[in-house]
């Protein structure tokens, strides 16, 4: 999501390979961490990263 920004729930569950209900759970939890948001554009869900989202990414990505 850093890269390719906003992207609707079907093809996040695609690309991490978790079913649609497993990677609802986990938005749900990111939404409530405050690290993503939930947007409607075009009839989708879209997935959004936060301020704060970003923020994290960033810190995980420079620790791997």
């Amino acid at each position: 999501m850093v890269d390719k920004g906003p992207e609707c729930k079907t093809y996040l569950a695609r690309d991490t390979n978790l079913n649609y209900a497993r990677l609802a759970k986990h938005i749900m939890w990111l939404e409530k961490k405050g690290l993503v948001e939930s947007k409607i554009e075009s009839s989708k869900i879209n997935v959004v990263l936060t301020k704060d989202g970003k923020e994290f990414a960033s810190i995980i990505s420079d620790i791997g």
